[in-house]
C-alpha cells in the first residue's frame, strides 16, 4: 500500500509539473453575434450559457452563447423610451438601469415582464453603473446631486433600493460623476466596493456601503472629459483602472493606474505608453492577475504583465466587454455585440 501511495504521489507531481503554462495572447478573432441600430454599453453573464444586455432606445435581451440565438425586446415607460447603460444580476433576477431623469431601475418581474423597483427624478439625475455583491446586496452609482455622489443600495435582492444620504458619504466635488461608458466603474470583492469617478477619486467601502472613505489616485482628471472610466479588481488587493480623455484618445499620459494594497495607494502604470483612452478594462480569468484586456472605440489592447506593458490586438471599436472564460469574451459597442476569442 505504501508503495502504491508513493507511486500515485509521484505520478501526480509529474502530472502537475508537466501541465503546460498558458501562453500570452497574440491575437483575437472577432465574430459578430448581434447587430442593430443601438448603442450597447452594458452586458453581463447571467450564467455560463447566457449573456444579457441592455442599451439605447429601450432595447434589452439575451444571447445564448452556445447556439448564438438572440432574444430582444423594447422597454417603454409610459410614452418614454429609456436609455440603458447599466445592468446587473442575481441568481434569480436581471436588472437594468436607465441614465437620465427619470432614472428607472427594472428587475425581472412576474409573467415575463420587467418591473420598476426604483425611480428617481430631478435636475442632475444621471445613473452610470450597477453591480451586486451577492444575491441580496447590490449597488448602483450616479452623478453628484445636492452635494454628493448618488449611490443607491439594495439589501433584499433588488426588490427595494435606498439612496445613501449625503451625510453618510464623503463630501462631493461639484460636477463629480462616474462615466456611463461601460458599466465598469464599480468593482466589488468580498464585502468591499470601489467606485471610480470623473475626478479621479475612488469611493471605497469595506462594509458593503455602510461606511465610506476616499482613495486618491494620480489618474488625469483636469478636464470634465477626463478621469476613471473603468476599474477591475482581481482580488481584494490587486486592482487596475483606466480612462483618459475620450476627446483626445491618443493621449496615454496618466490614464492607467494600479494598486496592490486594495486601493490604499495607486500608482501610474505604463505612463506615456500605449494604450491611450479606453472605456473598459477587465482582468483575464485564471491569469494570476497578470492578464488584462482594455477596450474602447480605439480598439482592443492586451497586457500579459499586469499592465506594465501593452500590445494592440485589434482596431475594432467596442465600448465594453466581459469574459466568459479565460480565452473567450463578449464585447458590445455601437450597433453590435461580438464574440472575442483570444489566442
Amino acid at each position: 500500500m505504501r508503495y502504491i501511495l508513493s507511486l500515485l504521489s509521484a505520478l501526480i507531481l509529474v502530472s502537475c509539473a508537466e501541465e503546460p503554462k498558458k501562453e500570452p495572447f497574440n491575437s483575437v478573432a472577432i465574430t459578430p453575434v448581434f447587430q442593430d441600430s443601438v448603442s450597447i454599453r452594458a452586458i453581463t453573464f447571467l450564467d455560463s450559457n447566457t449573456l444579457a444586455f441592455a442599451g439605447s432606445n429601450g432595447i434589452y435581451g439575451t444571447v445564448d452563447v452556445n447556439s448564438g440565438k438572440v432574444r430582444s425586446n423594447i422597454q417603454k415607460y409610459d410614452s418614454l423610451t429609456p436609455n440603458f447603460r447599466a445592468v446587473g444580476h442575481t441568481s434569480a433576477d436581471f436588472f437594468m438601469l436607465s441614465v437620465e431623469s427619470p432614472a428607472l431601475l427594472y428587475k425581472t418581474g412576474g409573467q415575463g415582464k420587467m418591473e420598476v423597483v426604483y425611480k428617481e427624478e430631478g435636475e442632475g439625475v444621471f445613473y452610470d453603473s450597477l453591480t451586486f455583491w451577492n444575491d441580496n446586496e447590490g449597488i448602483a452609482v450616479g452623478d453628484t446631486v445636492a452635494g454628493c455622489l448618488s449611490i443607491i443600495i439594495t439589501r433584499d435582492g433588488g426588490s427595494s433600493w435606498t439612496k445613501i444620504p449625503c451625510s453618510d458619504l464623503p463630501e462631493g466635488i461639484e460636477g463629480e460623476g462616474a462615466f456611463a461608458a461601460s458599466n465598469s466603474n464599480i468593482a466589488v470583492q468580498g464585502d468591499k466596493v470601489w467606485i471610480g469617478t470623473t475626478e479621479g477619486r475612488i469611493y471605497y467601502s469595506a462594509d458593503k456601503g455602510i461606511t465610506w472613505e476616499i482613495q486618491e489616485s494620480p489618474i488625469i482628471s483636469e478636464e470634465p472629459t477626463q478621469g476613471i472610466y473603468s476599474m477591475a479588481f482581481y482580488d481584494e488587493n490587486l486592482g487596475f483602472a483606466i480612462g483618459g480623455d475620450y476627446t483626445k484618445p491618443e493621449s496615454s499620459e496618466k490614464n492607467k493606474i494600479k494598486t496592490t494594497d486594495g486601493g490604499k495607494t495607486w500608482q501610474l502604470s505604463a505612463d506615456g505608453q500605449e494604450p491611450g483612452y479606453k472605456s473598459c478594462v477587465q482582468f483575464v480569468p485564471n491569469s494570476d492577475g497578470m492578464g488584462l484586456v482594455a477596450i474602447g472605440f480605439t480598439g482592443i489592447s492586451y497586457s500579459a504583465d499586469g499592465g506594465e506593458s501593452w500590445a494592440a490586438l485589434s482596431d475594432e471599436p467596442f465600448f465594453t466587454l466581459r469574459f466568459l472564460n479565460d480565452s473567450t469574451a463578449y464585447a458590445a459597442g455601437s450597433k453590435r455585440i461580438a464574440k472575442l476569442e483570444f489566442e
